[in-house]
């Protein structure tokens, strides 16, 4: 019988698989090789450490909860459709939304690194051609209901038998409104 060949693209698509379906706690050596039916060598061979390996998977959850977003978002109302997207994700993803939540953002020591690290950048252009404020004011509702979103996303993900999407919805509105009272003075 042929000897199976592992790539390491194969150990990285494994884990991240395992730690969507049960989350990252359940990336070990053992689930993976388990999970592409091979002995534990072969992970072994591509992962010096579980570190570098949990790396390798939260730039696929980044790179999908981008996707996820994007693919969520309508044109004609961006701005609330973005955090709607990722209340959305919250709920059907919620293994994905909490590694993305989690994971360790390096070199951020600032609000401002966080926002240019994690928003778009088209997002506060466009609230602020929209409400007629200042770049500057959009980009603090942006981040105000960024930060407010991906909390309260937490929450929803965290919560059995779960919290009602339109509640959840409503809330994020009422912060909306709150947020944008804000920027308006």
């Amino acid at each position: 019988m042929p000897k199976q060949k592992i790539t390491k693209e194969d150990v990285v698509n494994a884990a991240y698989e395992l730690a969507k379906e049960h989350g990252q706690d359940y990336i070990t050596v053992k689930t993976i090789s388990e999970k592409l039916s091979c002995s534990v060598q072969p992970i072994y061979t591509y992962c010096a450490n579980m570190e570098g390996l949990k790396r390798k998977v939260n730039e696929k959850v980044r790179d999908y909860v981008k996707k996820y977003v994007s693919e969520h978002t309508e044109s004609g109302d961006i701005f609330k459709s973005t955090g709607q997207a990722y209340l959305q994700l919250a709920k059907e993803e919620s293994n994905i939304y909490r590694m993305f939540i989690s994971y360790q953002r390096e070199n951020v020591s600032s609000l401002e690194e966080l926002y240019n690290l994690e928003a778009n950048p088209e997002i506060a252009q466009t609230v602020s051609k929209q409400l007629n404020i200042s770049l500057d004011r959009a980009k603090m509702l942006h981040l105000n209901m960024l930060i407010y979103s991906m909390g309260i996303g937490m929450v929803f993900s965290r919560t059995s038998p779960g919290i009602p999407a339109e509640e959840i919805f409503s809330q994020q509105d009422c912060a909306f409104r709150a947020f944008l009272a804000q920027a308006l003075e």
